[in-house]
């Protein structure tokens, strides 16, 4: 995949059923624009025979990416920048929709207090104390996992 391709981008490939049929590492980009085009959840099942519940998920990807296309940043509200980053869009990517830098769009959300928590993944199930940390960011969370030392 090109390096210039930022995630489940519905401009990078046309709409081709034929191309929907195969699974190949453009396909996801043939989906993405087929649901921006408007193709149902159905419709690309029956084409792609993908789980329609995965389906749902990419839909509302695009949906919401839709939605960014619409706004500018000073008309982007807080609620509507969390959800973004919720669902999963870099900041880069939020402001290509917004047809806006980067730069802005971070400094935004610093401002807006949306920044990530540390989350942690229980390998062994609390069978005994898990001695590794696996540790992941998201915007899906209200409190970190761990305790930071210092000022953090």
């Amino acid at each position: 995949v090109d390096d210039k391709v930022m995630g489940f981008d519905p401009y990078v490939k046309a709409v081709n059923e034929e191309e929907l049929e195969k699974p190949t590492d453009k396909r996801m980009f043939v989906l993405a624009a087929s649901l921006k085009a408007g193709y149902t959840v159905d419709r690309l099942y029956e084409l792609t025979k993908i789980d329609r519940w995965f389906l749902e998920k990419m839909k509302r990807i695009i949906e919401y990416y839709t939605l960014l296309e619409k706004l500018s940043l000073a008309k982007l509200s807080h609620a509507e920048l969390l959800g973004a980053k919720q669902l999963g869009f870099s900041d880069k990517q939020i402001a290509v929709a917004l047809d806006d830098a980067e730069l802005p769009v971070r400094k935004r959300r610093i401002e807006s207090k949306i920044c990530p928590f540390v989350k942690q993944i229980d390998t062994v199930a609390a069978e005994w104390p898990a001695t590794t940390n696996y540790l992941y960011l998201t915007y899906n969370g209200s409190t970190h996992d761990i305790e930071f030392p210092g000022n953090y």
